[in-house]
């Protein structure tokens, strides 16, 4: 993984802890449930950008290295990976 991948991914990974604290304390608190939702949302909306970084991250290394190097095998193991992680983010 690139170092600025890294380093992004953690520092909204630590941003993202925080909020989910925050969001943990609205419960507590009883907040309004719609103002809840709405913060866990953005938690998703974040999360699901780490994700975009990482997998272009792993486009533009692993898989990249594996089309240009790799031998057949490899190729379809990346691409059943790839595959893999697209279903599950339809669910």
């Amino acid at each position: 993984m690139k170092i600025s991948v890294k380093k992004e991914g953690l520092k909204r990974l630590n941003y993202l802890i925080g909020h989910l604290k925050g969001v943990k304390k609205m419960l507590e608190e009883d907040r309004y449930c719609i103002d809840i939702i709405q913060q866990n949302l953005g938690v998703i909306s974040a999360l699901n950008k780490v994700n975009e970084r990482i997998l272009r991250n792993h486009f533009d290394t692993c898989v990249n290295q594996a089309i240009k190097f790799g031998s057949r095998k490899e190729r379809e193991k990346k691409l059943s990976e790839l595959m893999d992680i697209f279903k599950r983010s339809k669910t």
